[in-house]
């Protein structure tokens, strides 16, 4: 079964507690603070594994998750961070964010690594907080929570050559003929269901990737048949083989066949159409072929050569490939994502997030939101008198307290932060 297409959840490890001790050692008069910072967590790694074809593995375990931070210990020592966690992906793979569709990530060379969530820092122990005014603190933070995000991994193969064309033009034939690949052939449509690869070796000792890409039909890029499917796959090809059926068994027009592709190729992304494209009349060891081929020459002009094969009797294959090779050294690799091309650089403002949002319920109880302050939260400590205060002066600086104040919050209301509530005291 081949995988192309599947959702996971990645979170990060959280960062180690901060601890609160104090050094007690029978010589050392006045030891002070001693409690050690916790450890950072541990950030999630994509890696690309040559090794690996398909996202089937994803299939079975959709949930990774980094290890948490070590807790400070006594003594000032800090807590152990924690090494990133490895996720092994193949070559070819894209991670967006599934909520916002932002591409996180494009993985195609092996070894090539990505951080898709970082670990959160390890919250600081008491030692870190002593000042000349209050220098034995019982402050301590916990860690920082680490990221964690819903991803969309997208598996496009990696290949030199893509075969298009109608089903039962003859793709999954010539692929089985110029390669050691052994995909399924049999006479009739969608024989093909998932791309096969082919490494081709030519008659002068090149080689490259070959993938017989399921057939499109009319209306493949809105998603008709099962060519919306596997059109992403183009996309990372330098080559597009058109492979038409000349011998016209199938009751098709050879011409209609090829405008109508690459109308599909068009309408999926335009700049498939940049590729170079070799037209290969495929089946001429059929009667009729050679009369459809000179009415398609005629059709399609002299811009555009034909090279008439016959997959089955390797005729016209050893020249078709030497020039599939040519064609690929002449052309560049080209980039999945639109690059700025103006290299002058321009700074925009972008608004700094909220640090909180204060919200009224209809029960009359008043929700504080936000990054900022949901960090800060869950980086308190709350069994610790001088961590909890420390919280509340925060709070005050931030402005929160004169925002309740503003929305007609009343001594003994209540306040929620994310699943805890509080009294509002003036």
């Amino acid at each position: 079964m081949f995988v192309d297409k599947v959702d996971i959840f990645v979170r990060a490890g959280d960062g180690g507690n901060g601890l609160v001790a104090y050094r007690r050692e029978k010589y050392v008069p006045n030891g002070g603070p001693a409690g050690g910072d916790g450890g950072r967590g541990a950030d999630v790694v994509f890696e690309v594994d040559e090794g690996l074809r398909t996202l089937m593995d994803f299939r079975y375990q959709r949930h990774f998750k980094g290890e948490h931070g070590e807790h400070g210990m006594p003594k000032n020592q800090h807590g152990k961070s924690r090494k990133p966690k490895v996720v092994l992906v193949p070559p070819g793979t894209t991670v967006m964010n599934k909520k916002t569709g932002e591409t996180i990530a494009d993985l195609t060379e092996h070894g090539q690594q990505a951080v898709i969530c970082r670990g959160g820092r390890g919250g600081r122990g008491n030692s870190r907080f002593a000042t000349p005014a209050n220098p034995a603190p019982e402050i301590a933070e916990n860690g920082e929570p680490g990221q964690d995000k819903e991803i969309a991994l997208e598996l496009k193969v990696l290949a030199d050559v893509g075969l298009v064309g109608f089903p039962s033009v003859g793709k999954s034939t010539l692929l089985s003929v110029v390669s050691a690949a052994k995909p399924k052939i049999a006479e009739y449509h969608f024989t093909t269901l998932v791309p096969n690869l082919g490494v081709v070796e030519t008659d002068d000792h090149r080689s490259f990737v070959m993938a017989d890409l399921p057939g499109l039909i009319e209306g493949a890029h809105s998603g008709v048949g099962l060519g919306h499917q596997f059109l992403r796959h183009i996309e990372r090809t330098r080559v597009i083989v058109h492979v038409i059926d000349m011998s016209g068994m199938e009751g098709r027009d050879p011409y209609e066949d090829y405008m109508t592709i690459n109308r599909e190729l068009e309408e999926y992304n335009l700049r498939l159409t940049e590729r170079p494209q070799l037209v290969v009349a495929n089946k001429m060891d059929l009667p009729d072929a050679e009369e459809h081929l000179e009415l398609f020459k005629e059709q399609v002009g002299e811009n555009v050569q034909v090279f008439p094969i016959s997959a089955v009797t390797k005729h016209g294959l050893a020249a078709l490939l030497r020039t599939i090779a040519d064609k690929i050294e002449e052309t560049p690799l080209f980039p999945l994502h639109e690059e700025e091309t103006d290299e002058r650089v321009l700074y925009k403002y972008t608004k700094k997030e909220e640090p909180f949002i204060v919200e009224q319920e209809e029960d009359g109880t008043f929700t504080i939101t936000g990054h900022e302050i949901e960090t800060l939260f869950k980086m308190t400590n709350f069994d610790r008198h001088d961590s909890v205060q420390r919280f509340s002066k925060k709070m005050r600086h931030m402005g929160i307290d004169d925002k309740l104040r503003e929305m007609g919050a009343e001594d003994g209301d209540t306040v929620r932060i994310l699943e805890y509530e509080f009294e509002f005291i003036e």
